[in-house]
């Protein structure tokens, strides 16, 4: 009988325990020891947001929901915006912005629409490493989008890009759901700059805002020279490692599927959960901004955090009641604006030289990236590289196609892209992803070894 009671005692304590360290989690612990970020490399941010808040108003001229301050966008400059109607549900609407002030092509992508069906066909269209891609697995839907994407924009991409010296800076953005596409873009583009008139992989970014996990670790870190995520405190999205299709079925009880998420994921080491290819993160290199503090009230002036992580990649789910209004796009614009403003303060106040010169900086972003390459292949991150190739890196042209994204093909002998044509078609991609069977009817490649 007592050892019985010692044992309930031993296990009702160990419940108490575990519901305090989860109750008292909050989203700035993830980052505590990351680097204060500079003003020059978070300056995109506030811009970037405010373009894709942009998505959501049909006339910029009479805007209907302008942020504080107004968007500060050219109307005039806008190239291209394409609606639901024109996109048919293959992907979310977005626009074309040629920003002449800061000499970049912008391709900005509205996030969920909660009303739109087409939106979760997109996140439903998945499967836990249904879609392997580039050396990793990806969620299938939003690079299925992504592909149709650039196969409607990449003529205009290019013509405008060209046009303008072939100076400008091509930038992807995206919120929430358009954060994946945008990120899927991106790696796609990096790997085919060809098509787009040659354009080095040092004038193509991405910024993807409040993230969607949609690519494999080794993926996230390999290209985090290119994509940068924002995050804002204790946004549930990035932190939400069951798969979106999971998510979004369960949004009307998302506090109860959060919960349960935390009570699975004690249980799961954090080797087991880096050595599982078919696990999905949020993208590249992390910016995180914190502004609330453990048992105090309000919000204090915002902090931006940087880094490229490895382990440790916003893998706690934090129990909040912010946890999905720090998801907002208007939220995040806000708060990266407040911090952008800190950021500048602090720098003119300097009275000393800079410990870090820009030239510097640049030196150490690189390093950053090069060290986490490294970290993730000690951890024995599944296919993940030690390096970028130095073509690759340096932003030369590209000619060899990416790696079959399909799972048996891809140890197939790669082959040269063919001279560019007056137009460009992405519809090889599209090939590479399906085969036809005997009835013509067309079919996901699959793993040979996996029953269909």
């Amino acid at each position: 009988m007592s050892v019985s009671c010692g044992v309930e005692c031993f296990f009702l304590v160990g419940c108490l325990r575990w519901g305090w360290k989860r109750c008292t989690y909050i989203g700035s612990y993830d980052s505590t020891t990351w680097p204060i970020a500079t003003a020059e490399e978070f300056e995109p941010v506030p811009r970037i947001c405010r373009i894709v808040l942009a998505v959501y108003e049909p006339d910029l001229r009479n805007p209907k929901y302008p942020p504080p301050g107004g968007y500060r966008l050219n109307p005039d400059w806008v190239i291209k915006r394409v609606t639901y109607e024109q996109t048919q549900g293959n992907a979310p609407p977005y626009i074309i912005y040629l920003d002449h002030d800061h000499s970049e092509i912008v391709l900005a992508i509205r996030g969920l629409n909660l009303v739109k069906e087409s939106d979760y066909k997109m996140l439903l269209d998945n499967r836990l490493g249904m879609q392997m891609f580039d050396g990793g697995y990806v969620h299938h839907g939003l690079l299925m989008s992504a592909i149709w994407l650039l196969n409607q924009e990449s003529e205009t991409l290019k013509r405008v890009w060209e046009e303008n010296g072939k100076s400008y800076k091509l930038v992807f953005a995206g919120h929430s759901l358009g954060s994946g596409v945008a990120a899927l873009l991106t790696v796609i583009v990096v790997n085919h700059r060809n098509r787009l008139g040659g354009i080095p992989r040092s004038l193509v970014s991405c910024y993807a805002v409040a993230p969607a996990r949609c690519m494999s670790l080794n993926l996230a870190v390999k290209y985090a020279d290119v994509i940068h995520s924002v995050v804002l405190q204790d946004d549930f999205l990035p932190r939400t490692p069951t798969p979106l299709e999971d998510i979004f079925r369960s949004i009307f009880c998302l506090p109860c599927l959060m919960f349960l998420i935390c009570l699975r994921d004690t249980f799961i080491p954090e080797g087991r959960k880096l050595r599982d290819p078919r696990r999905l993160y949020a993208p590249g290199r992390m910016y995180h901004i914190v502004e609330r503090k453990f048992c105090r009230c309000g919000r204090y002036p915002p902090e931006v955090r940087t880094a490229i992580p490895v382990e440790g990649r916003f893998e706690h789910i934090v129990l909040s009641c912010n946890a999905t209004s720090d998801h907002a796009i208007v939220w995040i614009e806000r708060e990266a604006e407040k911090a952008l403003d800190r950021l500048k303060e602090c720098t003119e106040t300097v009275t000393t030289a800079p410990q870090i010169p820009k030239i510097e900086r640049l030196q150490t972003l690189e390093q950053e990236h090069k060290d986490a390459l490294e970290r993730a292949v000690s951890l024995n991150v599944p296919h993940a590289v030690p390096k970028i190739e130095e073509g690759e890196s340096s932003g030369e042209k590209s000619t060899e196609p990416c790696e079959d994204v399909g799972k048996e093909d891809r140890s197939a002998s790669k082959a040269r892209s063919k001279s560019s044509d007056a137009r460009t078609n992405w519809d090889d991609l599209a090939r590479m992803l399906f085969q036809k069977d005997e009835s013509r009817q067309l079919l996901l490649k699959r793993d040979a070894a996996r029953p269909i």
